[in-house]
């Protein structure tokens, strides 16, 4: 998930003015300071302040310091506190789910396997955010909190079409979405490159973007399952204007949808937001509901966006770090950060704590089939150059569906095994 801003702010909530990380002040040991990295606009600053003063209370003796950090630049600053070469230190940090697995690579993480299975629920995780923080069976990186894309759809339109009840399955879906697409109005906005929703359509029918055979990675978009999902994508996407050469940002979604002729979108329900911004007529007439799956009994398969908590081994406070994370994933403050910031909790057990946002419990309802990308400390890259994207324009635009996806495979395989 990547955000926000240009500058870096920081927020120090402690009652003393101290220095080092986690050492022992005054002369009888006096208070200690740990610690905590947040990224801009995960957490709002009532949120923090609130989660200070309570943690605080709590331990007595520690002086939480929370520091507010970009998005952009963060990987180096990440690395040079977990190789101990930068100028600041930290004891907690949060980092995006998909990035763990370069970080465990790089080295310098603390295992957290223990930690998990007695005293934070890691059963319960979903495993959208907890997969990618684990390497052979050993954690590293624990889940915080969820956000992934739902459908989001215009009430009245559905009426008009008759349709009562928000599809169940990809059968119903098409269906709908046929009755939708007429003249003007489109039954879905799908672009051709959002690969993100294919994703989820390649792992519905058992297929994956890449695997790793024998320590080398291979791409596997031209498998005949993620074929499969290709074909549905393709058959989704025909039933609207969507542009086959382009993004869902190219023109922005949301825009597109606020012009009041798009009956579906597929997004993370915070763009109704910006739907509703855009056109005020559209306010209390946007719906949600979880992208379907092949059958009524099970929902689709969505990329899981989201945070994990990881602590750099050269804390020089573990318990005080892991006294951090039993707070903040602790169901108060899970409920707390879900319904305040509309993110999934980082467990399948708490998405009744989000009941009552339509948005927040349609995206809690399809986490339960999140799923991650390739865990490999290289996907970033395959992401900068993202041959999916061109592959999907060439299967939408009649090319032979093969020979794209053997040369997106192939392309894959070439960035994740190539040497650095």
């Amino acid at each position: 998930m990547k955000r926000r801003f240009l500058a870096v702010c920081t927020v120090l909530v402690a009652t003393v003015a101290l220095t080092g990380c986690g050492r022992l002040t005054g002369a009888e040991g006096g208070s200690r300071k740990v610690t905590l990295w947040l990224m801009k606009g995960s957490a709002s600053d009532d949120f923090i302040q609130r989660f200070t003063t309570s943690f605080e209370k709590e331990h007595p003796g520690i002086d939480l310091e929370v520091k507010i950090q970009e998005w952009t630049g963060i990987g180096d600053k990440v690395n040079a506190v977990l190789s101990g070469k930068g100028k600041e230190s930290a004891d907690v940090i949060e980092v995006g789910n998909t990035q763990v697995a370069q970080y465990i690579e790089t080295g310098g993480l603390s295992e957290l396997t223990l930690e998990g299975l007695r005293q934070w629920g890691s059963k319960d995780w979903l495993k959208g955010l907890a997969d990618p923080g684990s390497v052979n069976g050993a954690q590293y990186g624990v889940p915080w909190y969820a956000a992934n894309r739902v459908v989001i759809y215009h009430k009245d339109l559905f009426a008009a079409a008759g349709i009562k009840e928000p599809p169940r399955n990809r059968a119903e879906w098409i269906a709908a979405t046929q009755k939708l697409d007429k003249g003007e109005q489109q039954g879905i906005y799908l672009a051709g490159q959002n690969w993100y929703v294919l994703a989820g359509f390649v792992w519905d029918e058992g297929g994956e973007l890449a695997v790793e055979t024998g320590g080398q990675w291979l791409g596997t978009l031209d498998s005949e399952p993620a074929q499969a999902g290709m074909e549905f994508y393709k058959k989704l996407q025909a039933l609207g204007d969507g542009p086959k050469g382009a993004d869902e940002e190219t023109p922005p979604q949301a825009d597109v949808f606020a012009r009041g002729q798009v009956a579906q979108i597929i997004a993370p329900p915070g763009q109704a937001a910006q739907i509703e911004q855009a056109n005020p007529a559209l306010k209390g007439k946007l719906g949600f509901f979880p992208i379907p799956g092949k059958t009524s009994e099970k929902y689709g398969s969505v990329l899981t966006g989201g945070s994990d908590l990881i602590i750099p081994n050269r804390t020089k406070d573990r318990a005080a770090a892991v006294d951090v994370i039993t707070a903040l994933v602790s169901e108060k403050w899970q409920t707390e950060l879900a319904r305040t910031m509309s993110y999934v909790p980082n467990k399948t057990t708490l998405a009744r704590v989000v009941q009552g946002n339509d948005g927040a419990s349609a995206m809690a309802l399809g986490a339960a089939q999140g799923r991650a990308t390739p865990k490999s400390a290289r996907w970033a890259e395959v992401e900068a150059k993202n041959p999916i994207k061109p592959y999907m324009t060439a299967v939408l635009t009649g090319q032979d569906p093969q020979t794209a996806a053997r040369t997106a495979s192939d392309a894959i395989s070439k960035v994740l095994s190539s040497d650095r």
